[in-house]
């Protein structure tokens, strides 16, 4: 489970079905990117990526690559995008509150949010434990409403061949065009 965590392990479940939201030659950051497993899916599938993490060794497994990586550590520095835009934002796996006004700000007119992290009940299962990383009940909601929501997920993760057992909160937004009608479709991905 720790590759998973710090990007070396598979992408994500949940990154890869949403994929189809994210469109090809799209701007995307990836936010905590660790060692970069959703950066070079990302990359593979013709998106210019910019992945963002406190660590540079983990930044380093991405140094022979076209991504463009900077180290930063969004819990103690002023957010390094203001005013860049992206079509899209991939988090998982982390959770710093304050970054989310900022995260969403970023986002272009039409993007994609696609977050995945803990929530509250995993410390009855393992790491995290402390409750400043786990989400509350719906939390991610709330973090993402300015979003219109496409998909939400808060429960408890069995045990399976890619990752051990874990209370997790999933969700994806589209930053809204201000014309844009309701009735806009954002096709879902069968499970």
């Amino acid at each position: 489970m720790l590759d998973a965590i710090h990007g070396l392990g598979r992408p994500s479940d949940w990154v890869q079905r949403w994929l189809h939201l994210i469109p090809q030659q799209a701007l995307v950051l990836d936010v905590a990117c660790g060692a970069g497993r959703h950066a070079r899916l990302l990359q593979s599938l013709g998106c210019q990526v910019t992945a963002v993490d406190r660590d540079a060794a983990a930044l380093a497994h991405m140094s022979n690559s076209d991504i463009t990586c900077l180290q930063a550590d969004l819990e103690q520095e002023a957010w390094p995008f203001k005013p860049q835009q992206f079509d899209a934002v991939v988090m998982t796996n982390y959770l710093w509150r304050p970054v989310f006004d900022p995260l969403i700000a970023s986002l272009k007119s039409g993007g994609v949010l696609v977050f995945e992290t803990f929530s509250a009940g995993q410390e009855t299962v393992g790491k995290p434990s402390r409750p400043a990383f786990l989400l509350a009940p719906n939390e991610a909601v709330a973090l993402c409403g300015s979003l219109r929501i496409v998909a939400f997920e808060d429960g408890f993760e069995p045990e399976s061949t890619h990752n051990a057992q874990r209370f997790v909160q999933r969700i994806v937004g589209i930053k809204e065009h201000i014309d844009q009608v309701s009735a806009q479709r954002y096709p879902l991905r069968p499970l």
